[in-house]
């Protein structure tokens, strides 16, 4: 076994211990009552969700390693993450994004992922779990580089810096294939890297991520199309789909009625931008101060009903997994001048919570003032594309930036992609 995978290991047994702690306090009540949970581990852990409105009942049974996510004065663990994948000229917060759906008879799915295939998937990325949560429906991971979600049928990764995120595929195939589930959808995404000559093998272009792709999805993905979706400026949109005759099929009949909003924000307000770095000599836990910086910039607020969990790195960055019934979101931060970066992702379902959808947007968004900012929308075909691309316009119009391109494509079992560029009015 190499030193990058036992430390990989030796991390999420780590976290294991600490979930195990937890139960000790949540036994003596000294579990605050807003503190973000693990994700359900067999029987004995209750839902994230506070709220009884919209608490669920708990999983039936999770394999997975869990983490406590909310260290407490009795848990003397101190654990800092520097982000890894540094570029000589400073590190990449531009995101790659792969989303890969399932089939399969297990009611849990993905969940069933034990913790030997979960480190070794994320070794071949090369990232690791710094913290976790979950609930009935998914678990939320927060990794050293971004995100991973874990749905029963459907997996989100998400990693920044020069992770080799597409790497995780194969690997990923062959401990799904053990699980009984089939591939039937893939869809990759990102935007134009700041420092493109500093990623490595396969992402040192979009044709060779493509290729990399191509060689490796099963046949039964008939269904493929590439795309660079352009901008006025520097910045394009690269989107990757395949899928099967079924998922096509399905997307056509508009049955799929959720989306994904992905907004990647540059050139951050210096001063918001400052609340991101870790204070000399703080010695807390990533989990500690990622709630200050949470409560500090009003990231909580974005959608009041989010279980909202954050972590801080050293000595600068922060990274947001937040949790609304089968909803996510997440928010990853790179605060270094010249060269700033944040984004921000959520689902949810256009049809009766448009106006809800909007309101994140336009807070997130407000949360960094950017000079630049690109939205992309990925929804099913049946949703109007122009309507949407209106909508977005018209809720970033209070915020002074204005719509300076836009483009569309379909995909097939992805839906269509919108994608618009912004930046402030012109005086």
């Amino acid at each position: 076994m190499s030193s990058s995978r036992e430390d990989l290991l030796l991390r999420l047994l780590l976290l294991r211990l600490l979930h195990l702690a937890s139960l000790c306090l949540q036994s003596l009540s000294l579990v605050a009552s807003h503190a973000c949970h693990p994700p359900p581990f067999s029987h004995l852990i209750p839902s994230a969700h506070q709220n009884s409105s919209i608490n669920p009942p708990p999983s039936p049974l999770s394999s997975h390693v869990h983490a406590l996510v909310s260290p407490t004065p009795s848990t003397p663990f101190r654990c800092f993450y520097h982000r890894r994948g540094m570029a000589v000229s400073g590190f990449e917060g531009f995101e790659k994004r792969l989303e890969l759906h399932f089939s399969g008879h297990d009611s849990l799915g993905l969940r069933r992922l034990l913790c030997d295939a979960l480190a070794q998937v994320l070794d071949a990325v090369q990232c690791t779990v710094v913290s976790a949560v979950g609930n009935r429906y998914f678990d939320a991971y927060i990794l050293s580089e971004s995100s991973l979600f874990v749905y029963p049928c459907k997996m989100v990764l998400k990693t920044c810096g020069t992770t080799q995120l597409l790497r995780s595929v194969p690997c990923l195939l062959r401990h799904t294939a053990e699980l009984g589930l089939r591939l039937r959808a893939c869809r990759y995404s990102r935007g134009s890297f700041i420092f493109p000559r500093a990623q490595p093998f396969p992402h040192t272009s979009f044709a060779e991520e493509v290729l990399y792709l191509e060689e490796r999805l099963p046949p039964s993905l008939a269904f493929r199309k590439a795309c660079v979706l352009p901008s006025s400026g520097s910045h394009s949109w690269h989107v990757y789909s395949a899928s099967s005759a079924d998922d096509d099929e399905r997307l056509a009949a508009g049955s799929w009625s959720t989306f994904t909003v992905e907004v990647c924000m540059t050139e951050l307000d210096r001063s918001l931008a400052r609340r991101f770095f870790r204070k000399k000599g703080d010695e807390r836990s990533g989990d500690a101060v990622g709630a200050d910086m949470t409560d500090l910039t009003e990231i909580g607020s974005i959608n009041p009903r989010t279980l909202v969990c954050g972590f801080a790195f050293d000595p600068c960055g922060y990274s947001m997994n937040g949790l609304d019934r089968d909803s996510y979101s997440t928010i990853h931060v790179t605060p270094e001048e010249g060269h700033s970066y944040a984004s921000f992702e959520c689902t949810g379902r256009w049809a009766g919570g448009r106006a809800e959808v909007l309101d994140s947007l336009r807070k997130a968004i407000g949360v960094f003032r950017p000079g630049a900012v690109s939205v992309s929308f990925c929804m099913a075909p049946n949703v109007d594309e122009n309507q949407v691309r209106s909508a977005v316009g018209d809720a970033l119009e209070p915020l002074g930036l204005c719509c300076r391109s836009q483009a569309a494509e379909e995909f097939p079992g992805a839906g269509t992609v919108t994608y618009q560029t912004f930046t402030p009015h012109r005086e």
